[in-house]
């Protein structure tokens, strides 16, 4: 999310998510800790995820491979306990890639409005479209975190600046696309899945943020639904 006070202020595919969705680009390692002996609430199924043997109790390497997939998320502490956020992160990565190419299967997203971008913050995923035609991704994206929600509704690309930087924050807003008041599609260099979410902004890798930006323009609709796990 970004300050705005300035003046008037397929189908090409299912971006990063046909690959293991475990592979996220730029994570942000989370602070150190030591490798827990504890198995967790969530043990089993973060074992079958991470494709471990399933038993159900912690071993020094499921505990290596768990720290590994929380420092890669910059889920903390990172000490290899299967608790409920790392399970959570789990869980919607495997929701986000059932979706496959029909990201729009339920019809909330708008086809009577040509190009869009759309956002369902639920699965926590992002699409542009064209009528019915998948123009591009779906593309997993990192939405508001509780208390700093992204707010949902239709809403038009009224600003872009491709090199923005937050005066709110003091941090680099590449591929801007301001949307509602602050709140933008833009690059950050952080895990998609990185808890708790942003400050109000839908996250994209650069990839994607770049793609955005090559295919939406000034006045673009931008259509916001569901909520964001967690908020």
């Amino acid at each position: 999310m970004g300050d705005v006070r300035r003046r008037g202020a397929v189908a090409l595919g299912i971006t990063g998510l046909v690959a293991p969705l475990t592979l996220a680009l730029g994570a942000t390692p989370a602070q150190a800790a030591s490798c827990t002996t504890q198995a967790g609430p969530y043990q089993k199924q973060v074992e079958k995820f991470l494709g471990r043997p399933v038993d159900g109790k912690q071993s020094a390497a499921d505990c290596k491979a768990i720290k590994a997939f929380q420092t890669k998320h910059g889920i903390s502490p990172n000490a290899g306990y299967a608790g409920p956020v790392t399970w959570g992160v789990m869980d919607l990565m495997q929701k986000q890639k059932a979706v496959g190419t029909n990201p729009n299967k339920d019809g909330k997203c708008p086809v009577n409005k040509g190009r869009i971008a759309c956002v369902n913050l639920t699965l926590q995923l992002s699409w542009i479209q064209d009528g019915k035609k998948l123009v591009y991704g779906p593309v997993p994206v990192r939405t508001g975190r509780d208390g700093d929600e992204t707010r949902t509704g239709l809403k038009k690309i009224y600003w872009r600046n491709i090199d923005h930087v937050s005066s709110l924050y003091d941090v680099p807003m590449p591929y801007a696309q301001f949307f509602d008041g602050g709140q933008a599609f833009h690059q950050a260099n952080v895990s998609m899945w990185n808890p708790p979410g942003s400050r109000g902004c839908v996250n994209m890798t650069k990839t994607d943020a770049t793609k955005y930006w090559s295919l939406l323009k000034k006045g673009d609709d931008v259509f916001v639904y569901g909520r964001k796990p967690g908020t």
